[in-house]
């Protein structure tokens, strides 16, 4: 971990796979997967050594997969690479499932697992056992049926675009006008938006329902009432229930729309408009033209790194590796899916950052966001086994959203003047607070979903305005947007690609407030225990990881209260 922006990592040396593999086929890493099974294990010292051998296995082809994910991402228009991804989703990825599956089986069935080092090893035989559980074979052809269906949300978003001033561009270099201080230019543009979505509306309602049928066979396979508590199984949700997430929505609903509701009366006034609408709610309410922190992809680039280096060295230094790399595709593009991720390279141990950014404010927490989740592969590479480095949603998104809050004291590097400065602080609270009804919206509305499953097109519909009218702002004026209103959860790509990956946010969110609380208290005890969680990788239950960060794993109604009042208090400074 102490690699110096001009030696840049290489791959460990393999010491069971060839160096000169090619998975082209199944047949070219069919060889390894027989050699595991066929092991005796006969001591603690075979074990140990069987198990080094599978996650030098699981590295490399995770590492091949992403790759092609990636790639296929960048260009969606390109179907050499779209063929590339499927060929590994149809062709390599059942195949493995079964050989997992023995695999895990042959582990736990071993006389000579209850001799492993309990501490070390406790997370990992545990989840082992939850994938036994759930393992069905039936079960194979429709994870690969749900894997093809579920890139088609990519692109058929990739290929949104809208004219602008005469240009053909994207959907996210087009939001950028929201914030345009002329309303009618504000106006058009979200109808402009709206408008192109609408074309596509009946296409994902069609893919939805489609995936929602996909998913409940494979819940009711495994024997589950519903695909809710399936995934939660899947996930590894040991550490907390379903209740828990019902009373975060709970402590969301009670606790922070009032607040993001007093923000909107304010944001009313300011502008002095009779009814808020939806293309109001992004301008800035001050009357200046929408924060610009950087130029391209390059200024982004260097900015982030030196604003990166300013708290820590280590981390400055691992962004400049990724960029020497050319680990980084960060800018908007025609053809390009909508989002933005870093994908972990478990083999090389040097993350990948894509995202879509147009050079807005939105794009640098975007980029910190991510940087923050780069910062953790590499705190997490040098874990023993791929499996300790893989970690849940909730500890990984509490690295990424903790990192938007503690690098805002050195934001002076995007804007010079101190009150456009304070604006983005500002803008950037808002979000904090504004992010959690939204999260709580779309796991509610997951929740509902799952446990109806049969449900109509219209009763989704009907179903989603209910759930959104009672976390989200009730000033905002839909009037003649209804319909738009109805299918807006259809921008959120975690409902069509990986369903029930959101409640971590919410989670996560609490816990960065907390850890930028630290950081506001004591700037190098907290970065100190921020980064002894992170390089726990996951060798550690959620809420020690998190006691670990110096915070509490918490949702209840007083711990939210705590912190939201914290945000609104660090807001009046301002």
């Amino acid at each position: 971990m102490t690699n110096s922006p001009t030696t840049l990592p290489v791959k460990k040396r393999r010491t069971f796979l060839s160096e000169n593999l090619i998975i082209n086929s199944w047949e070219s890493i069919q060889p390894y997967f027989d050699d595991l099974l066929a092991r005796k294990l006969n001591s603690l010292e075979d074990i140990e050594f069987w198990l080094k051998d599978r996650s030098e296995l699981e590295a490399v082809i995770e590492e091949d997969a992403a790759w092609r994910y990636i790639k296929m991402n960048i260009d969606t228009t390109d179907k050499a690479l779209a063929d590339d991804f499927n060929f590994f989703i149809t062709e390599i990825q059942p195949r493995m499932s079964p050989y997992d599956d023995k695999f895990n089986k042959k582990l736990i069935e071993s006389s000579f697992v209850s001799h492993l080092e309990k501490d070390k090893y406790f997370i990992y035989l545990r989840a082992i056992k939850k994938e036994i559980e759930i393992f069905r074979e039936q079960n194979i052809p429709l994870f690969t049926q749900l894997n093809t269906e579920e890139q088609k949300y990519g692109s058929i978003s990739a290929l949104m675009t809208v004219e602008i001033e005469g240009k053909e561009i994207t959907l996210q270099q087009a939001a950028k006008h929201l914030k345009d201080l002329d309303r009618n230019i504000r106006e058009i543009v979200f109808e402009k938006i709206s408008f192109r979505r609408t074309q596509d509306v009946e296409k994902l309602n069609q893919l939805f329902s489609e995936l929602i049928q996909i998913r409940t066979t494979i819940a009711k396979n495994a024997g589950f009432e519903n695909y809710r508590d399936y995934k939660f199984a899947e996930l590894g949700r040991f550490d907390y229930s379903v209740k828990d997430c019902y009373d975060f929505h709970h402590a969301i609903k009670t606790h922070i729309t009032p607040v993001l509701d007093q923000l909107d009366i304010q944001r009313k006034q300011a502008l002095g408009v009779d009814q808020l609408k939806p293309w109001d709610t992004e301008v800035d309410i001050t009357g200046k033209p929408a924060l610009k922190p950087f130029e391209n992809q390059e200024e982004l680039i260097l900015k982030t790194i030196e604003c990166f280096n300013r708290i820590s060295l280590f981390f400055g230094e691992k962004l400049e590796i990724m960029k020497q790399m050319g680990y980084l595709d960060l800018e908007s593009k025609k053809g390009k899916a909508p989002g933005g991720f870093n994908y972990p390279l478990y083999e090389i141990g040097v993350p990948f950052i894509y995202m879509n950014a147009v050079g807005s404010f939105r794009d640098l927490i975007t980029m910190v966001h991510e940087g923050g989740h780069a910062i953790h592969s590499f705190l997490s590479r040098d874990l023993e086994l791929t499996a300790f480095k893989s970690v849940p949603s909730e500890v990984a998104e509490l690295a990424s959203m903790s990192m938007e809050l503690i690098t805002m004291d050195h934001w002076d590097v995007f804007f010079k003047d101190k009150d456009e400065l304070k604006r983005a602080k500002r803008e950037q609270l808002e979000k904090v607070l504004g992010t959690l009804p939204w999260i709580a919206t779309i796991d509610k509305f997951q929740h509902w979903i799952y446990e109806n499953p049969d449900h109509s097109v219209n009763e989704r519909n009907d179903k989603w305005i209910e759930i959104y009218s009672g976390f989200n702002s009730s000033i905002v004026d839909w009037s003649g947007m209804e319909k738009v209103k109805a299918n807006i959860w259809q921008k959120q790509l975690h409902l069509f690609e990986v369903p029930f990956y959101y409640i971590e946010y919410g989670f996560a969110q609490l816990g960065a407030i907390a850890v930028w609380r630290n950081f506001k208290n004591n700037p190098k005890q907290a970065i100190k225990d921020y980064t002894s969680a992170l390089a726990l990788g996951y060798t550690r239950p959620i809420g020690e990881i998190y006691e670990t960060a110096g915070i509490k794993f918490d949702f209840s109604d007083s711990y939210v209260k705590e912190l939201a009042d914290f945000v609104r208090k660090e807001m009046a400074e301002l």
